[in-house]
């Protein structure tokens, strides 16, 4: 696994200035890939799956001309890096992997999760299939091999998610006053964007925490089988920090003064503009039991 990444500390302490706000914190663990070169038994984005040798190797055959697509491995995280994985069932390994191509008509993305327990699977497969150069047209949706360096932060909803009268709270410059917060220069007479851009939400890829929104309204999603809503589980991320660098890793602030979108894109994944996938989990039934079928939960492009 990488070396330790670091989240400067934000501006204001947002449990102790709103404290109203307090309850809606959550843990987010930013995964902080960056180029390695991943074994089956790390956590990894792009990297080799712990996959047992007898199971078959998922495929998609929408669109495509011939055989079906090997899907391509996105992400492999153990619960021993990322302890949040546990409240989602008793599964220890999470893996992902989609097909590399956005298929019409909404051009969406071919994903599959795998839950299981590492242990279970004594035999792993070392040649697992590749898409052909012609499946693979899209170069951007084939991850560079990263290794991560997790680490848990604490969020708070997107400003749309709030209620109105949270809304209204913080773009009343007056709430900042009394509670002891300066919010001046670009912020000036915006102070809800403060909260907006410098507290609520880590940008780049990350497990739990709250789903990221900004081309559409927040829409709940809820699950197809039993109804309950949906919790975000993985962010897949085109870059990992905004124009800015607010939430830059200390370790990274050399990378982030770098002209190029390889910066700022370890994995060099980039999802329609600049976009992320949120990939949802059902919070009743989330994969309590590895199976090969995959999640119990669904996919959604949004930002």
């Amino acid at each position: 696994m990488n070396t330790t990444r670091t989240t400067p500390p934000r501006p204001v302490d947002v449990a102790a200035a709103f404290p109203w706000l307090a309850p809606l914190g959550r843990t987010a663990y930013r995964l902080h890939p960056r180029p390695g070169a991943p074994t089956p038994q790390d956590s990894s984005v792009g990297g080799p799956l712990l996959w047992p040798a007898r199971q078959p190797w998922p495929t998609c055959d929408l669109w495509h001309e011939g055989p079906p697509c090997p899907l391509v491995p996105i992400a492999q995280v153990y619960a021993r890096d990322v302890p949040l994985l546990r409240s989602f069932g008793r599964a220890d390994l999470l893996q992902v992997l989609w097909c590399p191509s956005e298929h019409p008509p909404d051009f969406k993305l071919v994903t599959q999760l795998f839950w299981r327990n590492a242990a279970d699977v004594t035999d792993v497969l070392t040649d697992p299939p590749e898409p052909s150069e012609t499946e693979a047209d899209f170069d951007h949706l084939v991850p560079e091999p990263c290794v991560l360096a997790p680490e848990p932060v604490t969020e708070y909803p997107n400003l749309l998610e709030l209620s109105g009268r949270a809304q209204r709270r913080l773009k009343d410059p007056e709430t900042w006053r009394a509670a002891g917060v300066a919010v001046d220069g670009a912020y000036e007479g915006h102070t809800e964007y403060f909260y907006a851009d410098e507290l609520s939400m880590a940008p780049g890829w990350k497990l739990g925490g709250w789903a990221p929104w900004g081309r559409t309204d927040p829409v709940a999603r809820y699950c197809h089988h039993c109804g309950a809503r949906m919790a975000p589980l993985l962010t897949i991320a085109s870059t990992e920090w905004d124009g800015d660098r607010r939430w830059v890793a200390e370790e990274d602030r050399d990378l982030a003064a770098q002209v190029g979108r390889d910066a700022s894109s370890p994995a060099g994944i980039q999802i329609a503009d600049n976009d992320n996938l949120q990939i949802y989990v059902c919070p009743t039934y989330p994969g309590a039991f590895p199976y090969p079928g995959g999640s119990h939960g669904h996919t959604e492009l949004v930002q």
